[in-house]
């Protein structure tokens, strides 16, 4: 009997591949039993990576959409699997052990079967805890190697790897070829050296599609002894997505591998209902372009869930860039045009920050570093001008041992600045914290969860978290698609006009804000959602029938009323006083130091500090955390 190949769906990395969110709770609740019915997948990857922050940015509950969504595979006898970023757990930061021990005991309690670990920077001393915290929660350990291509990324390197953590109890092993980049040849030789020493040993490869290598590569590992191919369907497979299911079974069974058959009835069903949550709100940040396969990203090397938020997010990177080069009276850049300075400044920077695999969060690291760098460039302003802490972190080793050296001219820029480089384990550098936040949960009278997965979540995402408590998360959501909807009406009744040749007339958004009313946990909400240069949402209680629940949300943001020298925004995003509620913030009355840091604004999911640029006392801080700012906004005043 020919050996047979088993597949599972990637649901959620074909979402975020794409774009920027996953399905709502009751969406996927709904599609599940289609997913089921369709009667060819082992495992189906439910959660993990992004998932739980994507829940309380919708001002959804993340660990009821992960008891509710593994439940109906785990009862069809389908292994449920996540994506556990090892020392970052599920966020784009560190996390303290005892946080990431509590992580497994929670999503083993929601449902979760299989906990897929990897390290961005392939140092195994950030995976091999976890396969002892996935163990002791009777969870089955599966570790990645992140699949790369550079002179240091050999195959005798990922054996080596492999081997590594197979001795230190995985359970399996994935070759998470994140980018698709991987060439097919080496992807089969570095399986086959894992067969070859441990047989036993399930392994899983992991491949996005972008670059056009997948479907040589799966069959490459396949012909090694790959055990479990991951897949995608439309309509969200390829382009920045996975290889389509249909493809690589009717491949698989060509070259003489048993393999599921599939429920096209079903599977019919599942397709419609991708669509349609698509056509309800997903699809509004899902970039055509991501659904296009690209030989250019051989290049870059950039990963396809990485290119999902990268295209969502590049028209608004794109009009900062345009504010200035207006100001300039200098010609505008379209979005091509940054595509291509972006790709080629990722491959300037990757190799002078040590080669780390491109996957997350160092994938954004690498892009973000390389999108600040075209940005200040282009504004006249140094390469390296602007390196936010996250990253920083990386290039001292603080989040692991880089694979590459680092180039002299970032040794010496960290020199100069009095940057110390680390060389222990990188675990070292974060201490426990449930019993802060157990305690911070207690004097807010929030319950801490069923099996504690809600002081889990508060110690995993204490920013958003706390977003999701108050409401904040959910009205601002809803805002944002109540706004993108509006743009997409005005961008279809003008492509009519265009292909009907009706006499030119401007559709425009509203000129005044718009009212929305929100229901958030009970509390109902009047939304002002104001469109263009100067969209902004504003929520206030509406006039109740009773009186209302007391909330959180935070007031207006005061004026920059105070005298004294602005400090400005250098670039578009969320503003913060501080990275942890740990940290202490600034107010008005503070002295000041120059170049000390207070305050920092959240970007492309890294936190980039801003420094006083004088000696002086704070008179005016000019939003709330949490706040939305463009480039040259004030944040504070010093005098």
């Amino acid at each position: 009997m020919s050996r047979e190949i088993k597949f599972s769906l990637v649901f959620r990395d074909m979402w975020q591949s794409a774009g920027k969110y996953v399905p709502r709770v009751d969406q996927l609740v709904r599609i599940a039993p289609a997913i089921i019915e369709m009667g060819c997948f082992a495992r189906v990857e439910t959660n993990g990576g992004g998932f739980e922050q994507v829940n309380l940015l919708f001002g959804e509950n993340p660990n009821k959409a992960v008891r509710e969504w593994t439940k109906p595979f785990c009862e069809a006898g389908i292994q449920t699997h996540m994506l556990d970023r090892g020392l970052n757990g599920l966020r784009m930061s560190p996390v303290p052990a005892d946080v990431r021990q509590l992580f497994y005991h929670v999503k083993k309690a929601q449902g979760t079967d299989i906990t897929r670990t990897f390290c961005g920077l392939n140092d195994v001393r950030n995976i091999i805890p976890s396969i002892k915290y996935a163990h002791d929660a009777g969870m089955i350990s599966q570790c990645a190697l992140s699949i790369t291509h550079s002179p240091v990324h050999t195959v005798e390197y990922y054996t080596n790897r492999a081997l590594e953590l197979i001795a230190n109890g995985a359970d399996e092993i994935c070759v998470k070829d994140m980018a698709g980049i991987g060439r097919p040849r080496t992807l089969g030789r570095i399986v086959a050296n894992i067969k070859k020493e441990h047989p036993e040993i399930p392994v899983q490869y992991h491949s996005h599609a972008g670059p056009g290598f997948s479907v040589a590569s799966i069959l490459e590992v396949c012909d090694a002894g790959c055990d479990y191919i991951d897949v995608g369907m439309e309509p969200l497979s390829w382009g920045t997505g996975h290889a389509d299911l249909l493809t690589v079974q009717a491949m698989l069974k060509d070259a003489g591998y048993t393999v599921p058959e599939i429920n096209m009835s079903a599977y019919m069903k599942v397709r419609s209902m991708i669509q349609e949550f698509s056509d309800d709100f997903l699809g509004l940040y899902i970039s055509p372009k991501n659904r296009l396969m690209n030989s250019l990203l051989i290049g870059p090397g950039l990963p396809g869930g990485m290119m999902g938020s990268l295209m969502a997010d590049l028209d608004s990177n794109l009009a900062t860039i345009n504010k200035a080069r207006l100001k300039d009276n200098k010609q505008l850049l379209n979005q091509d045009d940054l595509l291509i300075r972006l790709f080629d400044e990722v491959a300037y920077v990757w190799p002078r920050v040590g080669y780390p695999p491109l996957v997350t969060p160092f994938s954004q690291y690498v892009k973000n570093l390389a999108l600040m760098n075209v940005m200040q460039m282009l504004k006249g302003k140094e390469r390296w001008s602007m390196i936010a802490d996250d990253i920083w972190d990386m290039i001292l080793g603080k989040a692991g041992r880089l694979p590459g050296p680092l180039a002299h001219e970032i040794v010496e820029k960290a020199n100069v600045e009095g940057r110390v480089f680390f060389e222990g384990d990188p675990q070292d550098n974060y201490p426990d914290a449930l019993d802060k936040y157990r305690k911070m949960m207690n004097e807010k009278q929030w319950e801490v969860g069923e099996d504690d997965e809600e002081l889990f979540e508060y110690a995993m995402h204490p920013s958003q978290y706390e977003a999701y408590r108050s409401g904040k998360a959910k009205v601002e959501f809803l805002a944002d698609v109540a706004k993108r909807k509006s743009e997409k009406e005005k961008k279809n009744i003008s492509g009519n006009i265009a292909e009907t040749k009706m006499p030119s007339k401007t559709f425009a958004l509203p000129e005044t804000p718009q009212i929305l009313n929100v229901d958030v946990n009970g509390q109902s909400y009047r939304v002002t959602v104001a469109f263009g240069d100067s969209a902004a949402t504003a929520l206030s209680p509406a006039l109740p029938s009773q009186t209302p629940v007391a909330t959180e949300v935070t007031p207006a943001a005061p004026a920059a009323t105070g005298d004294g020298q602005k400090l400005l925004s250098p670039l578009e995003g969320k503003f913060f006083l501080v990275k942890s509620s740990s940290d202490t913030p600034v107010k008005v009355g503070d002295v000041v130091k120059k170049g000390q840091t207070i305050c920092y604004i959240e970007a492309m999911k890294t936190y980039n500090a801003i420094s006083a640029e004088s000696d002086g006392v704070i008179t005016a801080i000019c939003f709330n955390p949490g706040d939305a700012v463009s480039e040259d906004d004030v944040l504070m005043v010093i005098k």
